[in-house]
């Protein structure tokens, strides 16, 4: 592993600089700003701990990083019901509540970097699922998150540890 980062920061319209690189990624459409809240679109200002990897392990090997990395499977999920006790948690499907699929067709989610946004503890309507992952080809806009070229976040999870913060910048 090269020298860890204490910053990853993110400004808008769509750039993510770590020391020496600047790369591409999408954010959500609705821009950044200090209030989110449920499906606004909103990518959510702050400084945030990351909290683990996730990756598809039938189609790519784990990345590289000093951060916590866990292969997913077909049954996990991430509860975005804001009515749920799990709420912007990680759980496993079948799920009665609303949630996001994590074991998906598209590659978008085949490397998720958990933020540590709106969990310590969750707050209802606050928003959930905020992750660093996999951008489309064209950068189309996220729900939030902040997405990168597979190649490019590889390049940042090298840097990070436990003591790495995600900053987004307004």
């Amino acid at each position: 592993m090269v020298a860890s980062l204490n910053f990853i920061d993110v400004f808008a319209p769509g750039t993510l600089k770590i020391p020496n690189h600047d790369f591409r990624c999408a954010l959500g459409p609705s821009g950044i700003h200090l209030d989110k809240t449920e499906g606004d679109g909103v990518t959510p200002a702050g400084s945030f701990a990351l909290r683990r990897v996730f990756y598809r392990s039938d189609r790519m090997e784990a990345p590289e990083t000093g951060l916590s990395v866990q292969a997913l499977t077909p049954i996990d999920g991430w509860c975005d019901d804001p009515d749920h006790k799990k709420y912007n948690r990680f759980v496993s499907l079948p799920f009665a509540g609303s949630h996001e699929d994590l074991w998906r067709e598209d590659h978008v989610y085949d490397i998720i970097v958990e933020v540590g946004y709106n969990d310590d503890p969750p707050v209802p309507m606050l928003g959930s699922a905020i992750f660093m992952h996999i951008a489309r080809e064209i950068y189309d806009p996220t729900q939030g998150c902040v997405a990168l070229a597979e190649d490019d976040l590889r390049i940042v999870l090298r840097h990070c540890n436990s003591d790495t913060r995600l900053r987004i910048n307004l």
